[in-house]
């Protein structure tokens, strides 16, 4: 395992929803081994974890907050989020991949954690580079 203070910090997005032919005792199996993997992983201090978000939702928006939608589709549903202790995004991703509900359905995305606070003058997310910026 590598020195934990070379180590970085990734979110860790789960999406999708449980394959619709899937036995609901069989997921139950994969959760369950989910949550062992989980208290393993954190308990090595390769793991942080997260949480199971609720389907309530509202969007707030400079023109106010929106409780009707349009939101995301169905397929693109956030079911939670964790978080793994990383050196690269290559080693939490090949992490994230031994994750047991990847068999039935559910995917992940892996999305480094900027340390650094938001600058307006610096490409980001929120604001991708442009030439002449």
């Amino acid at each position: 395992m590598s020195d934990p203070a070379s180590r970085s910090e990734f979110l860790v997005i789960s999406r999708g929803q449980w394959d619709a032919d899937a036995a609901p005792a069989d997921i139950q199996i994969a959760i369950d081994q989910f949550y062992e993997w989980l208290e393993r992983l954190v308990a090595e201090g390769r793991m942080r974890p997260g949480q199971r978000l609720k389907p309530e939702t509202r969007l707030v928006t400079r023109t106010g907050v929106l409780t009707d939608g349009p939101f995301i589709e169905t397929k693109e549903v956030i079911g939670g989020f964790w978080f793994i202790q990383a050196t690269s995004l290559e080693e939490a991703a090949d992490l994230a991949a031994q994750n047991p509900c990847l068999n039935y359905g559910l995917s992940y995305e892996i999305r480094p954690i900027e340390p650094e606070r938001a600058d307006a003058f610096a490409p980001s997310t929120e604001r991708p580079g442009r030439e002449g910026d």
